[in-house]
């Protein structure tokens, strides 16, 4: 943890302006941990915190690890050698080398200490690997398909990819059911699992797309072509292989074959990328609000984008909220996004905040900032960092080297020569030697 506040500090140092990555999302309670969540609450015993996942905490015994849950319970006494993190009720567990498996909340092992791999469930099905080959493991624990797979997919859609030797030189992919019948003769170079109805396969280098009863939809003469998404688009590139564009359910071409890449997908718009430039298309193949040297994409329904070193925001009207006249030279890319229905901003090397209609309403006065969280926000004045909160108010005050946003409930400080961590009402709660009081 010590590594993030020197990277903070060295950001302070290089740019004026520093912002941190895309924040995680956490349970407001400060006290008691809940189920599906990650909630940090403090030991009086031992004068620290206790990370709770999906209600359970990891304990260490001896070099061994286990699991608690919040009221002491020992759901798993200390025996792996290594633990992954809850997820959907499961953990993957290493008992010893080579031998992992899965627990469920309530400690049983549903599959047993005795894989080479493990995936979490998916699809009801969870894959395991034993001597180099792959089979499946109902959710249940109960066995499924024995390991004689070289490769395997997770399920999807009730299809997993298997690999299949047709000779002692060639390997062909198909497809199976979870009665483990092949029901998409394996035929292909390679395959990927089923995305809506549809899957990408390659024949002779070249990628095509087919249905589910193994119908060629759409030819195999593509170098590249990508999975159909939530929208019914998937891309296409040409088959010199220059450009890419965008195909519907359909199997219809929307766009010509004009753009260089596409980053990414958020509030209805695809952010592209067009000679050298991006740009928002929406999934009809319409382009919105012209190009621009940089745009971020949209997030809760505003979007940064960036012209001549100069930044701004649009909605998704397009209109600009915040002219296109700011600065940001921070090397980090969370710059001017709303958190907490505030946006850190940049002008003649001060910054500020902005609320979703464009007004400031902290001043520009800052030498640098990040992000709301806990309804507070570091930011830097005259060399040292504070915490300010929605109205520009000092709720902990200026006199940390480095400051960290809060992050389920607590953030990293740097003080006289030591990092300290806080909870958003200024309490030290770790490393609390030095620490000072107010």
């Amino acid at each position: 943890m010590q590594r993030l506040l020197t990277f903070i500090m060295l950001l302070t140092i290089l740019s004026p302006m520093s912002v941190a990555q895309k924040k995680h999302k956490s349970d407001k309670s400060n006290s008691a941990p809940k189920t599906d969540d990650v909630v940090v609450v403090d030991d009086e015993s031992c004068g620290c915190e206790l990370v709770f996942i999906d209600g359970i905490q990891t304990t260490e015994r001896d070099g061994k690890f286990g699991f608690k849950l919040a009221d002491g319970t020992e759901i798993v006494k200390p025996q792996y050698m290594f633990v992954d993190k809850f997820k959907n009720g499961y953990c993957i567990v290493l008992r010893d080398y080579d031998r992992y498996g899965l627990i469920n909340k309530e400690g049983k092992e549903v599959v047993p200490c005795e894989y080479q791999n493990v995936t979490l469930p998916a699809d009801g099905m969870i894959r395991v690997q034993k001597d180099g080959l792959y089979g499946f493991v109902h959710e249940d624990g109960t066995p499924a398909i024995e390991p004689q797979y070289r490769a395997a997919s997770t399920f999807n859609e009730g299809l997993a990819v298997v690999a299949v030797d047709i000779d002692s030189f060639t390997v062909s992919y198909g497809y199976i059911d979870k009665e483990n019948r092949i029901v998409i003769q394996p035929k292909y170079q390679y395959a990927n699992p089923f995305y809506n109805g549809y899957a990408v396969v390659k024949q002779y280098e070249r990628n095509g797309m087919i249905d589910r009863n193994g119908k060629m939809v759409f030819p195999a003469k593509y170098e590249f072509l990508s999975a159909m998404d939530n929208n019914g688009i998937f891309l296409v590139m040409d088959p010199e292989g220059d450009h890419i564009a965008m195909f519907n359910r359909k199997f219809k071409q929307i766009t010509p074959y004009q753009y260089d890449d596409f980053i990414s997908y958020s509030d209805g718009f695809y952010v592209f990328v067009k000679h050298g430039q991006k740009g928002l298309i929406d999934a009809k193949g319409k382009e919105h609000f012209g190009l621009y040297d940089n745009v971020g994409g949209f997030q809760n329904g505003f979007c940064m984008v960036r012209k001549n070193d100069k930044y701004g925001i649009i909605d998704k009207k397009g209109k600009f909220i915040l002219p296109l006249e700011y600065s940001n030279k921070s090397t980090l890319g969370d710059a001017y996004t709303f958190h907490e229905g505030l946006a850190l901003v940049m002008k003649n090397d001060s910054c500020g905040f902005i609320n979703t209609k464009g007004e400031i309403v902290i001043p520009l006065q800052y030498q640098s900032g990040f992000y709301f969280e806990d309804g507070l926000c570091p930011v830097q004045k005259n060399g040292v960092w504070g915490y300010i909160d929605h109205s520009g108010n000092v709720k902990i005050p200026f006199i940390f080297l480095a400051a960290s946003p809060f992050e389920y409930h607590r953030a990293e400080v740097y003080y006289n020569n030591n990092v300290h961590k806080i909870n958003p009402d200024g309490k030290c709660i770790k490393s609390c030697k030095d620490f000072p009081k107010w």
